[in-house]
């Protein structure tokens, strides 16, 4: 129990460390990363394939999309520039 909470305590400072530096175009790319592969592995799961395929292809597509998330905004708008830097 005292590993698992060493362990979780370590790999929530790293986290919360590693991102420090980023710019938010790359903490966009990250998060969606993480976001779709956590998604990918659930309905992976879900429906009966691979959970490990599913968290590759959500995590790829979450990526693109975050760091696209500015582009995509800006043209939804109607080319005005989006307020988050």
């Amino acid at each position: 129990m005292r590993r698992l909470l060493a362990f979780t305590l370590g790999l929530v400072l790293l986290v919360t460390v590693g991102c420090a530096n980023m710019t938010s175009k790359e903490q966009r790319a990250l998060s969606g990363g993480a976001i779709g592969a956590a998604g990918g592995a659930l309905l992976g799961a879900i429906v009966g394939g691979s959970p490990a395929i599913g968290a590759g292809v959500g995590g790829a597509v979450g990526a693109a999309a975050g760091a696209l998330w500015e582009d995509i905004t800006r043209t939804t708008s109607g080319g005005q520039k989006s307020k988050s830097k």
